[in-house]
């Protein structure tokens, strides 16, 4: 078995972008593997084919048994995991573009579990850059690291507010 990996940084709202790269990969003939670490992706060569990846974005471990199997009884494969985000793939029939959501409000439920994480580490981001104890090198990252957290919540939000206008 040949493997190779690749690096390649998505944003959590370009999880769509994210899925058509891991499918042009599997048709060429290098097949998701395992996740790691953010941006990490190991491939496994074969032959090419035709796999849908989608992803869904969890925290909540209490029935995660059942909700692999879910996926499982429809058919997807799981791929691995990271970071909360699920991966999941499933071979395309005559082309299909397969979806695990069948509705907007669904598919903005995920992004919303995203922008609940982010509310939970705000505190921590804000602390780390106005603690007097923190020198200010340090203080100078941690606020690029808010203006980036900003720009990553007001890109979820008009995600969301995108897919509740279609419902």
């Amino acid at each position: 078995m040949t493997t190779i990996t690749k690096f390649k940084l998505f944003w959590a709202w370009e999880d769509d972008k994210e899925e058509a790269w891991l499918r042009e990969m599997a048709q060429q003939g290098y097949h998701l593997f395992s996740v790691g670490l953010p941006g990490f992706y190991k491939f496994e060569r074969g032959f090419a084919k035709d796999f849908v990846y989608r992803l869904d974005y969890i925290r909540d471990r209490k029935d995660y048994a059942s909700y692999l199997q879910l996926f499982n009884d429809s058919g997807w494969d799981h791929m691995g995991e990271m970071a909360g985000w699920q991966y999941f793939r499933k071979e395309a029939v005559n082309g299909d573009d397969l979806e695990i959501y069948s509705d907007n409000e669904s598919k903005a439920n995920k992004y919303q579990r995203v922008l609940l994480l982010l509310v939970i580490v705000l505190p921590l981001l804000i602390n780390s850059v106005t603690s007097s104890g923190i020198p200010e090198a340090l203080k100078i990252i941690f606020f690029g690291f808010f203006l980036v957290y900003i720009y990553g919540f007001t890109k979820l939000l008009m995600r969301i507010r995108k897919l509740k206008k279609k419902y």
